[in-house]
């Protein structure tokens, strides 16, 4: 009978002091987050939408239901020039988040689309925005706004969001 008692009295006392040290152990929450969540639950606010997120900020799932997202089919090719020679390209893939059922209207004006983003991109490179760190949020940052802009001038309130999915930079 110890024998199978003992281990079951383990198996309890870990798994109580598994919970105590979580407990003991969980990071403290700052006044000034209990006092946000407290305001934002007596006032009923809701969560911000996708497009006002912070880089970092999770999304709230039920945000993403209505969006579709639109790969552009070709990636984007911008060279980067100095002293008069192409010195570097960066090639690079987007993708649209639109409302759902506006699919067929991205595709219908992918030409123009991709004719203002490339100029949107050969203007960021221009101004030297694809050099050092160009991944850096400083610098993809006022570029995704710019894209989103020219989105919205082409696609109208359809267009969500402008997302950058794969980009590579390869020097000459």
């Amino acid at each position: 009978m110890l024998k199978f008692l003992l281990p079951v009295l383990l198996a309890i006392v870990g798994i109580g002091a598994g919970v105590g040290a979580g407990l003991i152990l969980k990071p403290a929450q700052s006044e000034e987050q209990a006092e946000t969540k407290a305001t934002a639950h007596d006032l009923g606010d809701c969560p911000p939408s996708d497009a006002e997120h912070a880089p970092g900020q999770l999304i709230d799932a039920a945000s993403l239901i209505d969006s579709e997202y639109v790969k552009l089919n070709n990636q984007f090719i911008i060279p980067i020039i100095t002293d008069t020679r192409v010195a570097a390209l960066v090639v690079m893939s987007a993708t649209i988040e639109i409302k759902s059922g506006n699919t067929e209207l991205v595709y219908s004006r992918e030409p123009k689309l991709r004719d203002l983003f490339l100029q949107t991109f050969f203007d960021h490179a221009s101004i030297g925005r694809f050099s050092g760190e160009f991944t850096n949020s400083s610098n993809l940052g006022p570029l995704r706004e710019e894209l989103l802009i020219v989105a919205k001038r082409v696609l109208g309130d359809a267009v969500t969001g402008v997302l950058l999915t794969d980009m590579v930079r390869q020097d000459s």
